[in-house]
């Protein structure tokens, strides 16, 4: 190992070198079981379907402290894009390029690191600190965090503050942290109408243009005008599927996919009901497949926001914006526990692009700032 790196440093490029691709982990989770062994922890592997997942916790008293965070990254795309391969770190001009960089190996290194300097000078500290690590992040996440959530739920341990790596900053360190997320209500509509020759519509019934006077009452549809915490609820058509390929074939069968990215003013059932009563006005014979990949939820202050404030502001100088916009995050499994949710990581201006990077100082400035969260909440 190149001793001229920081600890941190070191830690995030033995990580990138797995090529852990969602949803495998490769090696990354015993090199960080590993880490946290040697300063205590006790770990629990937790394997559901092809999922490697940990649960790894020192101290048996609350408050809970938890890290969370996910070892799989998303696929490359073209590595002869990559100025390096992608799986072979590469540090110049104090950028650190590879996959899972800034999505969220760094970030894991950071937490780590921050545990094994906060655990050697408070080897007694308050309550316990725990690791909730997954591989199913980046995927269909249906046998990570969500799995791990419902064993620590039946068994009553519960999580105080949770503190998830996702890469929350915009342009500094910092700058930025989710305080919150949208809820996302996907659903996949099919329309049926009858099939026929385009020269004899009166014998068919076209689905598209059937559809088209709903659809553009749904996208021009107010769901909400969003509050104090988050913008308006959102509506948007990503595919529309139709036809035979012929031009001269009425289709007789349309598919919509769409999604809704909502806000805590609305529900999944008012979404659903409202959705499907403007679809009724107009009469459409339809079936929609409804899939809900997570609630809104919403840290709006607490221990753990303040802590994390007071970080950004002592060791950067630099005042945070709290933030629900962006995708999901595996917080929305974590935060209808109760627990206080937020997520803090590095600069996400690269995540799930080719030359995926992050500066090396940011990962040693949030390495810090974890350390002094941990400070804050559970110093004895």
């Amino acid at each position: 190992m190149n001793t001229a790196l920081s600890p941190t440093i070191a830690l995030t490029l033995d990580l990138i070198r797995q090529p852990s691709v969602t949803p495998f982990d490769a090696d990354c989770q015993r090199i960080m079981i590993d880490r946290l062994t040697a300063i205590g922890f006790t770990i629990e592997r937790m394997r559901f379907g092809d999922v490697d997942n940990f649960w790894a916790r020192r101290g048996t008293t609350g408050p809970l402290f938890a890290f969370a965070g996910h070892t799989d990254v998303v696929p490359t795309g073209p590595v002869e894009r990559w100025s390096v391969p992608p799986f072979e770190p590469s540090i110049e001009n104090g950028i650190l390029t590879g996959r899972g960089a800034a999505d969220m190996k760094g970030s894991l290194a950071a937490m780590v690191v921050a545990c094994e300097r906060f655990v050697a000078a408070h080897p007694n500290h308050k309550g316990s600190i725990a690791f909730l690590i997954t591989a199913d992040e980046e995927g269909v996440a249906t046998d990570g965090t969500v799995k791990v959530v419902e064993t620590l739920e039946a068994r009553q341990e519960k999580i105080t503050w949770c503190l998830v790596g996702e890469p929350s900053s915009t342009t500094l360190v910092g700058d930025v942290i989710k305080n919150g997320r949208r809820g996302s209500l996907g659903g996949v509509l099919t329309v049926r109408g009858r099939q026929g020759h385009v020269a004899y519509p009166h014998l068919a019934s076209n689905p598209i243009h059937n559809l088209a006077p709903a659809l553009t009452e749904l996208v021009n549809e107010v769901w909400d005008e969003g509050n104090a915490f988050f913008p308006a609820t959102s509506f948007q058509v990503s595919n529309i599927n139709a036809g035979t390929g012929a031009n001269n074939v009425i289709p007789g069968e349309l598919q919509a996919v769409f999604n809704f990215r909502f806000s805590t003013e609305l529900t999944e059932s008012i979404l659903r009901q409202r959705t499907e009563a403007i679809l009724d006005k107009h009469g459409l014979d339809y079936h929609i497949d409804w899939k809900l990949s997570g609630h809104p939820f919403l840290t709006a202050e607490g221990d753990l926001v303040s802590a994390a404030v007071n970080s950004i502001r002592r060791i950067t100088g630099r005042e945070t914006t709290l933030s629900t916009t962006g995708g999901t995050s595996d917080g929305r499994f974590i935060a209808p526990t109760g627990a206080q949710v937020l997520e803090l990581g590095p600069v996400n201006k690269t995540i799930h692009q080719v030359n995926e990077c992050v500066a090396v100082a940011d990962l040693d400035t949030l390495t810090a700032l974890y350390e002094d969260i941990l400070l804050q909440l559970l110093a004895s």
